[in-house]
C-alpha cells in the first residue's frame, strides 16, 4: 500500500511529482538556490530536476520514498517528501519552499495533511523531522505539529556548510 498521489490541504495542493514538472521544478530550485544552499546539500552545484524526477516513480513503487510537489494556484512553490531512512517503522520528512512562499504556513499545512496519510501506511509507527540547529524555520514546523525533540547529533549526518550549526536536531511523532 502506498499513500495517495494527491492530498488537498486547503491553500496548498500536495501532489506527487511528475516528470512533466521538470522545467518548472528546475526554475523554482534555481530561483531558490541561495535560500536553500545553507540547508540542502542537493542545492549545491548544478541541480538537475529531471534526474530527481526520473527516480521518483521507481522509489515510490518500491516504497522507499514518497515525494510531493507543493502547488498553490497551479504554481509549484516547493516540495515535501517522506523517506525510509530512519529504520523499520519510520519515515523521515524533508521539505523546502521557494523563499517567496515562506512565512505563510504552507509547509506546516502540507506536513499536517500528510501525517494521517503516512500513519495509515501499515508499517509506519513513527515519523521524524531532522534539521540543522540553526534552521529555525524548519524547527517551527515540528514544534507547531506536536512533535517531540528526541535527539541532537553532533557531528551531523552530512558535512556542515557555512551558516549551519553542525548539529542535527531530531523531532519525532508516534
Amino acid at each position: 500500500m502506498n499513500p495517495p498521489d494527491e492530498v488537498d490541504a486547503g491553500p496548498v495542493l500536495v501532489r506527487r511529482w511528475r516528470v512533466a514538472d521538470a522545467a518548472e521544478l528546475q526554475r523554482v530550485v534555481e530561483e531558490a538556490q541561495e535560500h536553500l544552499r545553507p540547508w540542502m546539500v542537493w542545492a549545491f552545484g548544478e541541480y538537475r530536476a529531471l534526474d530527481f524526477l526520473s527516480g521518483c516513480d521507481e522509489r515510490w513503487a518500491a516504497g522507499q520514498s514518497y515525494a510531493y510537489a507543493l502547488v498553490v494556484d497551479g504554481q509549484v512553490v516547493g516540495g515535501v517528501g517522506c523517506e525510509r531512512r530512519i529504520g523499520p517503522g519510520g519515515l523521515e520528512f524533508g521539505y523546502w519552499l521557494h523563499p517567496d512562499w515562506t512565512g505563510r504556513g504552507l509547509m506546516t499545512t502540507a506536513v499536517e495533511a500528510l501525517l494521517p496519510v503516512v500513519f495509515a501506511l501499515p508499517d509506519v509507527d513513527r515519523v521524524q523531522i531532522w534539521h540543522d540547529a540553526a534552521n529555525e524555520r524548519s524547527a517551527a514546523i515540528p514544534r507547531r505539529l506536536g512533535f517531540t525533540e528526541v535527539a541532537r547529533h553532533h557531528p551531523p549526518r552530512e558535512e556542515p556548510r557555512p551558516g549551519m550549526a553542525g548539529t542535527d536536531v531530531v523531532w519525532q511523532l508516534e
